[in-house]
């Protein structure tokens, strides 16, 4: 069985799993009493770089990196992230961590609130903004979501590194196909529920875009109420939810290696944010959204009102592929076998941010 990495970013501090001839351990916490909100797995180098975005209450965000698989960290000397002056603000959280693709391969962006995206060149070492969408025409109307007003998710196109698609909420999704130089809307499809016009061009509340590994131009998206394909980069979006016992939720992940398979963890609704149902159970499709299969071998049968947040669900990319979530109660879950079986690794942690995986020497 390959050896795996999985990084699990909690309220208090990071956790590190390895599993080894198929044999978990966890070690941790890192950055003891700091939130970790994002993570990231850059294996494009000849040695894996982790990079964590932890907030001290102390000192504030910070961006920090490891290049012995979590052994020590490094934190630049100078803020990574940082707002320049002109903007009059600062930043409060960085939300997401996301190495380009294999066509720009030193490149890392990272999404921040207050609705911010930077971009590396130096794999996540420093970072400038991008300041073609912090200046876009319809920053003034964007509004905050629960969370706040943040650049959470960032999908980059394998094909071509100048095509980047983020999702702000509440914003909605942006584009850009010039490397940043410009972006427009692109949200024709999702609906806004809690806005008078439920189909306006910006305003959506997105909480996660998953690329489908086969096909480039296939999106999945899990919306505030709605979940979504888009068969066209994300131009325009289909509603696929219809078969969930709810279609309100935070997490979306694809498979990393088969076409039309993606991941779901519902949610009851916004006003009871607890699993769909009391039942500790992830959803899967293998048909790109016509149809969907609870899986829940190996999870709790009891009542469960443990939450999975919008990057508390991630898969790796050993063959099998394994599937990985955690929720706000602290525990932590893994599937083998692409989500057909799972098994507890953790329980009691501080309650679970973001995870990331990935298959390592």
């Amino acid at each position: 069985m390959t050896d795996v990495l999985l990084a699990v970013g909690t309220r208090k501090g990071l956790f590190i799993g390895r599993r080894r001839r198929g044999s978990w351990q966890l070690s941790g916490p890192h950055f003891p009493a700091q939130a970790v909100y994002s993570l990231a797995i850059d294996t494009r180098g000849p040695r894996p770089r982790l990079l964590a975005g932890a907030d001290s209450a102390h000192w504030g965000p910070s961006v920090f990196h490891s290049d012995d698989l979590g052994e020590s960290w490094h934190e630049p000397s100078r803020p990574a992230v940082k707002y320049p002056k002109h903007t009059g603000t600062s930043l409060e959280r960085v939300w997401q961590l996301h190495p380009a693709g294999p066509a720009a391969p030193d490149v890392v962006y990272a999404g921040t609130e207050p609705g911010g995206l930077f971009r590396s060149t130096d794999r996540g070492e420093t970072f400038e903004l991008v300041r073609a969408l912090w200046e876009h025409p319809s920053r003034e109307r964007w509004m905050p979501g629960g969370g706040g007003l943040a650049v959470h998710t960032v999908v980059t196109d394998p094909r071509d590194a100048a095509a980047v698609t983020v999702a702000v909420s509440a914003a909605g999704v942006f584009r850009t196909h010039d490397g940043g130089a410009s972006w427009e809307p692109s949200n024709k499809g999702v609906k806004a529920v809690f806005l008078p016009d439920q189909h306006p061009e910006f305003g959506q509340c997105v909480h996660k875009i998953a690329p489908d590994p086969v096909d480039h131009d296939r999106l999945y998206l899990q919306n505030h109420w709605g979940v979504y394909r888009s068969d066209d980069a994300g131009a325009t979006w289909t509603d696929i939810g219809a078969g969930l016992p709810s279609d309100f939720g935070f997490a979306v992940a694809a498979h990393p290696h088969s076409g039309g398979v993606a991941y779901l963890f519902p949610i009851t609704a916004d006003i009871d944010r607890v699993p769909a149902g009391h039942r500790c159970r992830v959803f899967r499709t293998s048909d790109a959204g016509a149809s969907w299969e609870p899986l829940s071998a190996g999870l709790p049968e009891e009542e469960h009102y443990g939450t999975v947040l919008r990057d508390a669900l991630s898969v790796d990319d050993a063959d099998p592929a394994g599937v990985y979530f955690g929720n706000r109660n602290g525990e932590l879950y893994a599937s083998p076998d692409a989500g057909d079986s799972w098994r507890q690794l953790a329980a009691h942690l501080p309650d679970v941010l973001c995870l990331r995986a990935a298959a390592v020497a």
